[in-house]
């Protein structure tokens, strides 16, 4: 037994060392578990300290550089020396809470590098790589120094260096707002100032010449790359800036108008840089690496967190039929309209329903200067009674999603939060929406400034502190510390389907939504609030409609990722629709997530396992495109039959001229079949597969 161990020793000795090894004095390389990725670090001629990367014998990162520039002290990154370093590997499985799939693998091999300057200050980095089959990941982690005890980041200089003029799908590099169409144009052609593609945003602070992450890219020779960030924790968020000249994009970290970046002491350490690399478009959505860079769950009591569908009062006030304050005479949030919704949404199996504009102070939140102090987050209006309502939902089998607009004057919502969650709790409350519309009060700090991704994780904290759920609106984008929090179930943090509703552009073109799950979806999931079947506003908004086919709508579902999905269209526009099937039987929670095909901006189809059931669903949508798709039904459990109900469009649909048009079709079938999926322009498809009973 004692020489079966020291044999097994010697093996996974060998096995790390033949992963990790050193070339020389100045350089050292870490290949993933497959042995597909390999990233070298080096010391220049010059003593900087720089990376390389290679998928399947290509380099995609050529030789790129680190630096940070400190408030009062020289930049640090140059003339330094390894002093050591070290290599581990891990493989582990990890169980969610929820998500895309119910279980993740864990697999990376590590290398840590110290390196430390040779003069000057002597001060001290380590620089971890974690290279995992599908991407890297790297940090900084700077320890407890004399010479760098408090600390001011000016600047974080990463650099990606790329190895061609990559086709890019990238949105400006705004300091407030995700809320841009995507863009795709080749790296040489980005130009994120001329790209301010709607008006509606002209308050935000878009930076010359940056892009915001993820920006995603496809080379020449079919290689697809994501760069992202994961556990940004007492940070700023990160923009790229392009320098074209020199084909790479380098970290530009969001500031405040004092120009600091990050304000922090030692020991300290950076969020991940992320890449991304894949030889299938549909491989990057498939990863779950951004996850396996955050801590695991904290939480030790789960029990109250539970993904759901959900209605709301919501886009009525968007179409213009009511309002969100009480005194314009069309309130929303009455106590009679909200026991409507909730009878609609107990007759129909939808679990919770979302009130917006039900406490006092929606007559002063946009457009005023002194927003501070406006919002009450625990006193309803007097024509919402907001126990009664709570006590109705209780009885008819339906939570309540209470919202706190915050109109972005944090300070207040700080002083109330504590109190307010503690009223939301002794209701029974479980679920919390909320929004960050306007300019950050106090005035100079941005929404994806450190100052910021404190308050968000904050709320995040105090929230699981009264087990509360949290989706956040104006949010810093998602991280992956849903893993740590599983109470961050979604966020929005890009156009939703309300700028159909009301954008001066036209709304979000046909594109756009096969553009999102390559991009937006990556971060974490997603507050889109699909499943508007009136697509034309003839009644409300003449001049507006959502650019796609009902049967689209459907697919969403599917393919945008959310585990609390909104049943976003008003409950008079879902009577007597056979379509509003699918949404009644349409999983939000999944065992496992497959994503069958697609290009970025043309289609994409993806089935899911609904988690504890043996229920498949699957969404297949397409841009302004018609086009046949064929897919197998290979993923569907061998043994079993399924009767497959399939929506789609008819053959004449079309997302404008006409939108509404679908057929509802009924087959049985097992995994050796496959489905010819017809995709009219802007349309789509969406089936359930329930197994047969024998």
């Amino acid at each position: 037994m004692k020489k079966y161990y020291l044999w097994l020793l010697v093996l996974i000795s060998f096995i790390v060392m033949n992963s990790c090894t050193s070339n020389s004095n100045n350089s050292l390389t870490v290949n993933s578990p497959d042995k597909k990725i390999n990233v070298k670090f080096f010391l220049s001629r010059e003593n900087q300290a720089g990376y390389k990367i290679v998928f399947n014998d290509k380099t995609v990162i050529d030789s790129s550089l680190f630096s940070f520039d400190f408030k009062d002290q020289n930049t640090f990154g140059s003339n330094l020396k390894i002093v050591n370093s070290t290599t581990s590997s891990f493989d582990e499985t990890w169980k969610t809470v929820w998500g895309e799939q119910k279980y993740v693998r864990d697999n990376y091999n590590e290398l840590k590098i110290e390196v430390k300057e040779k003069s000057d200050l002597q001060r001290r980095c380590f620089i971890v790589f974690r290279v995992f089959n599908d991407g890297v990941g790297f940090r900084f982690e700077f320890p407890e120094q004399d010479n760098l005890k408090d600390v001011t980041i000016l600047d974080e200089n990463t650099q990606f260096r790329l190895t061609g003029n990559h086709t890019c799908w990238w949105e400006p590099g705004d300091w407030d707002i995700y809320e841009h169409l995507y863009n795709t144009t080749r790296f040489s052609e980005i130009d994120a100032l001329s790209k301010r593609n709607h008006p509606d945003l002209a308050q935000t602070y878009i930076p010359d010449n940056a892009v915001n992450t993820p920006v995603t890219m496809k080379t020449d020779d079919g290689i697809y790359l994501s760069i992202l960030e994961a556990n940004l924790t007492n940070y700023s968020g990160m923009t790229l800036k392009v320098d074209k000249k020199d084909l790479l994009f380098q970290s530009e970290l969001v500031g405040n108008d004092w120009g600091i970046k990050v304000k922090t002491k030692s020991p300290f350490v950076t969020p991940w840089r992320l890449i991304l690399m894949a030889d299938k478009a549909g491989d990057l959505i498939s990863s779950r690496t951004i996850l396996n860079l955050n801590e695991p769950n904290k939480l030790k009591d789960v029990s109250w967190i539970k993904p759901t569908k959900y209605m709301g009062i919501w886009w009525e006030m968007h179409l213009g039929k009511s309002t969100w304050n009480m005194k314009s005479g069309r309130h929303g949030a009455t106590t009679e309209n909200a026991k409507r919704y909730i009878d609609f949404a107990s007759e129909n199996g939808i679990g919770a329903l979302l009130v917006e504009g039900w406490n006092t102070g929606w007559e002063h939140w946009i457009g005023f200067e002194d927003r501070e102090g406006v919002f009450d987050f625990v006193t309803p209006y007097p024509d919402y009674d907001l126990k009664e309502v709570v006590r109705y939902a209780k009885e008819k089998g339906v939570a309540i999603i209470i919202h706190n607009e915050t109109s972005a004057a944090v300070r207040t919502y700080e002083k109330q939060m504590d109190t307010a969650f503690a009223l939301y709790k002794s209701l029974g409350i479980h679920a919390i929406k909320t929004g960050y519309v306007g300019k950050i009060i106090p005035k100079g700090e941005y929404h994806h400034g450190q100052w910021m991704v404190n308050h968000y994780r904050k709320v995040m904290e105090t929230a699981a502190k009264y087990h509360l759920m949290v989706d956040v609106h104006e949010p810093i984008k998602p991280t992956g510390l849903r893993r740590t929090y599983p109470n961050l179930m979604s966020e929005e943090g890009l156009r939703g389907q309300e700028w159909n509703a009301w954008s001066s552009d036209g709304g979000n073109p046909p594109e756009h939504l096969t553009i999102i799950p390559f991009t937006r979806m990556l971060d974490g999931p997603i507050d889109y609030t699909p499943g508007i079947f009136n697509i034309k506003f003839n009644k409300y908004k003449k001049n507006n409609q959502v650019n796609t086919t009902l049967a689209q709508q459907l697919a969403l579902y599917v393919i945008i990722y959310s585990p609390l999905q909104m049943v976003a269209d008003l409950p008079e526009n879902y009577e007597g629709n056979p379509a509003f099937q699918l949404i009644k039987d349409v999983g939000v929670d999944w065992d496992t997530s497959i994503v069958i095909n697609g290009e970025i901006g043309d289609f994409i189809t993806i089935a899911r396992k609904e988690r504890n059931t043996d229920k498949w669903f699957l969404g297949s949508i397409t841009d302004e495109n018609a086009r046949t798709l064929e897919v197998s039904l290979n993923f569907l459990d061998a043994d079993k039959k399924y009767d497959a109900i399939i929506y789609s469009d008819t053959e004449d649909a079309d997302w404008d001229k006409n939108p509404t048009a679908y057929k509802i079709e009924k087959k049985t079938v097992t995994s050796a079949d496959s489905l010819a999926l017809k995709l009219v322009p802007g349309g789509g498809t969406a089936i359930s597969f329930v197994p047969v009973k024998e």
